[in-house]
């Protein structure tokens, strides 16, 4: 933004790009249609961005910078429906969908022939969307129908729900939060690079994405919605629903992309099957079409059992299952060495793609259905999208019972399975198979919080073998760098000076960042302060570890497993010469020395001022402290900052001490907040 620009000015240009931008927004995810560049929409974005940090003053709610802001909450507060948000009864044949037909004309009378609509029923998380002489003001879950969450910063990342309507009506409208499948594979992708456990399918992944406490996390998740019913309007008077989807689309929603009228059953049915037949080359899951009774004066007439409205049905898709050869089965190795089998057989179409693999998970699933070599399988798609071994129809002539292998499959070292787990682990922590994930845990905001080294970075300085291990990354060189895909010398000088700052961190950054399975990052900060220093850790003993309060045996037995390996001693010898830090700031003090929280318990709450809560975490800990996720009669202090939730009232109630972020710094001893 230009410094001479007058306020008066401001005003005027923030109201062009908040009128372009809506309007392109509309164009990119409404109507698939874009007419400008990213880039030049970016800019745009950019332009706006800075003249409402000039003049805060001028920020609206239906602004485009507000799709991703604020600090994360600690709970959703709820939100009681103006109207209620019914659920659907269910039919799963067409002897069933004949009968609701029958049900419609007794009640209506054989002069009112029934108009029905036929769309299909959207497998995502059903949500409210409230405006205000056409601005967005609310968002909500649909809960039991009469009371959902109040979700409205998540709802205003989704690019395709607009922040502001082409009128200014006022309206609450209905529709449905989904995840395409591209969204999904990516954050499959994304999850299973970092070691997590991945979203079962779409829907489980947009209603665990929408109730993300963090808006930024949401944001990430690329969801998107359609929008198929008017609750309520004012000042406008609908007649049917076909009339109320054109409407919605005249608005500016997302409305569904295929809906049909029919004038009679057997056509509705046929628009059922239909949609059916083509619903494997959708971008999104469906798990069924709906049939309504198109007239609002007619529903009227009908009403509503306690549960369902008489005058829509859903008729549920059968899931589709096909009989095929099982031929192979592979196993994979992930980051933390856990070997994954998966199923090879002869390709097949389910629910129009062709598949030729599925998930076993591991060697109990395996043993339960008797899976063999060369049987024949019934597969499936879980959730239309994930295939998946229901059972075994035959097994194959002279097949024998499949054993998982004893080696590595990646490396050849053993592996081993523990008692109380179905999975099987490699021992090698310097396993090939594991080498891509294990470096972008390494580098992960928790463990190294190396800045501009994420997956697209490291996939590329390993396929290009100048990364194999991670004291690998600390021998890079600005030239190495600067001829990766999108790395100018400026982002790769930043690069190499972000790997630098590393070597400072914290040995528990460290141990985190070294994979020890069963030893997340608190297990790492118990460590490093009962140890003080990471070759304290790899001498001591089992027992000694055990010791440590919250540390169990399982992490011990991990642990002293994990730093016993060659590998490891090998790898961790070669960092230390890199220059990394080996001991740590948490190491229990002795007395006298500057530890004014020994023995408290903190809890933190709301946005601080001038620092995160990582940093308060931080500043806690290393005064002796220790920080727990909720409240209770045995939390020393609550610091509250603002926007502090249900955990602010929960301290109150318990008469727990209570800081704001000056008092904090007073009580532990500083004078200027921590940067």
């Amino acid at each position: 933004m230009q410094e001479s620009m007058s306020k008066n000015e401001a005003i005027r240009r923030a109201e062009e790009l908040r009128e372009q931008l809506n309007y392109h927004s509309r164009k990119y995810y409404v109507e698939d249609n874009p007419e400008i560049s990213d880039f030049a929409y970016d800019a745009l974005l950019r332009e706006l961005t800075e003249i409402e940090e000039a003049y805060p003053e001028l920020i609206t709610p239906d602004s485009p910078t507000q799709r991703v802001g604020g600090a994360p909450l600690d709970q959703f507060e709820p939100v009681t429906h103006t109207v209620v948000m019914e659920s659907l009864q269910d039919a799963f044949s067409f002897d069933e969908l004949y009968a609701f037909d029958k049900r419609m004309r007794e009640a209506l009378g054989e002069e009112a022939a029934p108009l029905y609509s036929v769309e299909p029923k959207i497998d995502g998380l059903s949500v409210s969307l409230e405006y205000e002489k056409g601005v967005f003001v609310r968002g909500s879950t649909r809960g039991d129908g009469t009371t959902g969450e109040n979700i409205t910063a998540n709802l205003k990342t989704v690019g395709s729900i607009p922040l502001r309507l082409t009128q200014p009506v006022t309206i609450e409208v209905r529709g449905e939060v989904y995840m395409p499948h591209k969204s999904f594979f990516k954050l499959v992708e994304r999850q299973e690079l970092n070691g997590e456990a991945p979203a079962k399918n779409p829907r489980n992944a947009a209603a665990g994405s929408l109730r993300q406490k963090d808006p930024k996390v949401t944001a990430q998740r690329e969801l998107d919605i359609f929008v198929f019913n008017v609750q309520r309007v004012e000042g406008r008077d609908l007649n049917g629903h076909l009339e109320s989807l054109a409407y919605l689309k005249e608005l500016g929603f997302k409305t569904l992309p295929f809906y049909m009228g029919c004038d009679s059953i057997e056509k509705a049915a046929a628009e059922i099957q239909r949609i059916g037949e083509n619903r494997g080359e959708l971008d999104f899951d469906i798990d069924g079409a709906v049939v309504k009774l198109d007239a609002f004066s007619q529903r009227e007439t009908l009403g509503s059992t306690a549960k369902f409205p008489r005058w829509a049905i859903a008729y549920k898709y059968p899931p589709e299952e096909k009989r095929t050869v099982l031929r192979a089965i592979e196993v994979e190795v992930g980051r933390t060495g856990k070997l994954t089998p998966t199923a090879v057989f002869d390709p097949t179409q389910l629910a129009g793609t062709t598949v030729r693999r599925a998930v076993l998970h591991n060697e109990d699933f395996i043993k339960e259905k008797d899976i063999r070599i060369g049987d024949t399988i019934v597969v499936s798609k879980a959730g239309d999208i994930i295939p998946q071994v229901v059972e075994v129809a035959a097994h194959g002539q002279d097949s024998a019972p499949y054993v998982m292998p004893r080696t590595c499959p990646s490396c050849g070292a053993r592996v081993f399975r523990e008692e109380d787990e179905a999975a099987t682990y490699c021992t090698n922590a310097a396993c090939p198979a594991q080498l891509l994930r294990h470096l972008i845990h390494f580098a992960s905001k928790d463990a190294m919080d190396i800045k501009g080294l994420g997956p697209a970075v490291l996939r590329q300085l390993v396929e290009t073998h100048l990364v194999s291990t991670p004291d690998d990354l600390y021998a890079l060189r600005l030239e190495d760098v600067e001829q990766l895909e999108r790395m100018g010398q400026k982002s790769a000088a930043n690069l190499l000076s972000a790997l630098d700052k590393s070597r400072q961190n914290d040995v528990y950054r460290l141990i985190f960042g070294l994979g020890v399975r069963h030893i997340g990052l608190k297990g790492a900060k118990l460590l490093a302060q009962r140890f003080g220093s990471l070759p304290a850790v790899m001498a001591a003993s089992a027992e000694e570890m055990e010791a440590i309060d919250g540390f169990g045996a399982i992490m011990a037995e991990n642990a002293v497993g994990f730093f016993g390996l060659q590998e490891t001693k090998d790898l961790v010898a070669r960092l230390q010469a890199a220059g990394l830090r080996m001991d740590s700031n948490l190491a229990a003090k002795e007395e006298g020395e500057d530890c004014p929280f020994a023995g408290m318990t903190f809890v933190l709450t709301g946005t601080l001022p001038h620092f995160t809560r990582d940093q308060a975490a931080a500043i806690i800990e290393e005064k002796g402290g220790k920080v727990s996720a909720s409240v209770s009669k045995r939390t020393d202090y609550v610091l509250a900052g603002e926007a502090a939730g249900s955990k602010l009232t929960k301290a109150q109630s318990l008469g727990v001490s209570i800081l704001d972020e000056a008092a904090f710094l007073e009580l532990a001893g500083l004078q200027t907040p921590f940067k």
